[in-house]
C-alpha cells in the first residue's frame, strides 16, 4: 500500500491546528502534577504574586511549544525533527501543570499568548533553517536561560506556596535535561550577540506576561 505524501499545505494546516489547540483548549498532562499538598492558605498578596509568576511560566510554555514546532518544521535531519517533536510533547506537561495551578490560584493566562506563539514559532523556524547544529545550540541556550529564569521565580515565591514550588522545581529539572540533550546531539555555541538578543526577548515576554 502506497503511503500518502505530506504536502506543504498539509503541514501548514497541521501547525495551525496545533496552535489553536495550545492557545484555545485546556492543556492535558500525561504525568501527574508534581505538587505538594498546600498545608496553609496563601495570603492575598502571596496568591497574587504566585498567580503572576505562574502566568509568566505558562506563557513561557506556550512559547516553548511554538519554538519546538517551528524548529521541527525546518530541521534538516529527521532525527533532529523527532527530537524536537518529542521535546514539545514533554513540555506539554509543563503547560498543563502551569495552567492547572493558575486555576487553583484564581489566575488567568496572558492575553499576549498568541503573540508569543507566533513570534516563537517564527524564531524556531528560522533557527531550524540555519542548520541543525545552530538549532540545537539555540535549544541548549534557551533551556539554560529558562533554568535561570525558573530559579529566580523560586526565590520570589512566598514560602507557603509549596504547590507552585514543586511544579517549578520539576520544570527546572526537565529543562536542564532538555538543554543537555540538545548539546549532546551536536548543538553549537551561539555568538554572544544572539544570546544577548535572546535574553532581551525573554525579558520583554516576562514583563508583558506578568501584568497582562
Amino acid at each position: 500500500m502506497q503511503s500518502r505524501t505530506v504536502s506543504l499545505m498539509d503541514r501548514v494546516f497541521g501547525e495551525l491546528d496545533k496552535a489553536i489547540k495550545v492557545l484555545a483548549t485546556p492543556a492535558h498532562a500525561s504525568h501527574a502534577v508534581p505538587a505538594a499538598e498546600q498545608p496553609t492558605p496563601l495570603s492575598d498578596s502571596d496568591r497574587r504574586q504566585s498567580a503572576r509568576l505562574m502566568r509568566v511560566n505558562h506563557a513561557g510554555e506556550v512559547a516553548a511549544q511554538a519554538l519546538y514546532r517551528g524548529q521541527a518544521l525546518t530541521a534538516h535531519d529527521p532525527g533532529v525533527t523527532a527530537a524536537m517533536q518529542q521535546a514539545a510533547v514533554e513540555e506539554a506537561d509543563h503547560l498543563a501543570w502551569c495552567e492547572l495551578r493558575l486555576r487553583e490560584l484564581d489566575g488567568r493566562t496572558s492575553i499576549l499568548n498568541p503573540l508569543w506563539y507566533v513570534g516563537s514559532f517564527a524564531l524556531g523556524a528560522a533557527a531550524g533553517a540555519l542548520g541543525d547544529r545552530f538549532s540545537l545550540g539555540f535549544v541548549a541556550e534557551t533551556e539554560r536561560q529558562v533554568e535561570m529564569h525558573l530559579r529566580g521565580h523560586l526565590d520570589r515565591l512566598g514560602p507557603a506556596d509549596l504547590r507552585s514550588r514543586s511544579i517549578l522545581e520539576r520544570m527546572t529539572h526537565d529543562e536542564i535535561q532538555h538543554g543537555a540533550q540538545a548539546a549532546s546531539l551536536g548543538g553549537k555555541e551561539l555568538p554572544f550577540a544572539i544570546k544577548a538578543a535572546m535574553r532581551l526577548t525573554s525579558r520583554l515576554m516576562t514583563r508583558g506576561s506578568y501584568w497582562l
